[in-house]
């Protein structure tokens, strides 16, 4: 899911520049730098995964997402679009894990004893 957000962050970023959303002291291109290392650092967030800080480092980069809403708003609702997507993600993982979990302990039992 990361992985198709970054794509969405990244154009974030590039209308970031084009709109010229960013305070005046701050170069324009800083918008497409921002969004591309954004979008990096998400993609390679799906491989770490499987550790709690990943899922942490991924609701973190969720936080940043919504933080660009304040120069671009139209970032408000990719926020909460893909917010929304990462938090069901996230809770109904750890539910399939704890299932899973419980099913092959119950499968170590021979004939259901």
């Amino acid at each position: 899911m990361l992985a198709f957000e970054s794509m969405i962050v990244f154009l974030g970023g590039l209308a970031v520049f084009g709109l010229k959303a960013l305070p005046e002291p701050i170069p324009q291109w800083w918008g497409i730098v921002g969004g591309t290392v954004l979008a990096v650092v998400m993609v390679l967030t799906g491989r770490v995964l499987r550790y709690r800080w990943g899922i942490v480092l991924g609701w973190v980069l969720q936080g940043i997402v919504a933080l660009g809403g304040f120069l671009v708003p139209a970032l408000f609702l990719v926020a909460v679009i893909f917010g929304g997507m990462w938090g069901y993600a996230t809770i109904k993982g750890a539910s399939l894990d704890a299932r899973n979990a419980r099913l092959a302990a119950e499968a170590d039992t021979p004939n259901g004893d």
